[in-house]
């Protein structure tokens, strides 16, 4: 992997992490999506990080539950979407009255809607 690919993925798996922090504290922006992307890109990029985030007496149990339960439903999947759009929506045009700010938070609506949709696994089904 190249030096700056390498850079990159642990500049993106820090924001995620921050991100993810914040999601613990704010209503419809998620936790779980944003330290299982910083997950894949550690383990893409520094396995040290990788290791230390799953370790980490506060974020690690987001992992673990994750992993656990092997995946989320479709349904909880939706479910999430829509109370993270429901949270978003209101705080974009109810109380934030900022364009720069306004735009942020819908942008970050739709990194965690790719986020739940595209890195969050769906559980596995026992055949």
């Amino acid at each position: 992997m190249g030096q700056v690919r390498k850079i990159i993925y642990i500049l993106v798996g820090c924001i995620s992490i921050v991100l993810g922090v914040i999601g613990i504290f704010v209503p419809g922006l998620p936790t779980t999506p944003f330290l299982l992307l910083s997950s894949w890109l550690f383990y893409k990029s520094s396995k040290r990080m990788h290791d230390a985030l799953h370790r980490s007496r506060w974020l690690g149990p987001y992992l673990r539950r994750f992993q656990e339960r092997q995946g989320v439903s479709w349904k909880t999947k939706w479910v999430s979407i829509a109370c993270m759009w429901t949270m978003i929506s209101i705080s974009a045009f109810v109380f934030i009255e900022n364009l720069h700010l306004r735009l942020l938070l819908l942008g970050l609506g739709v990194i965690g809607t790719c986020s739940v949709l595209f890195i969050v696994p769906g559980e596995k089904k026992d055949h």
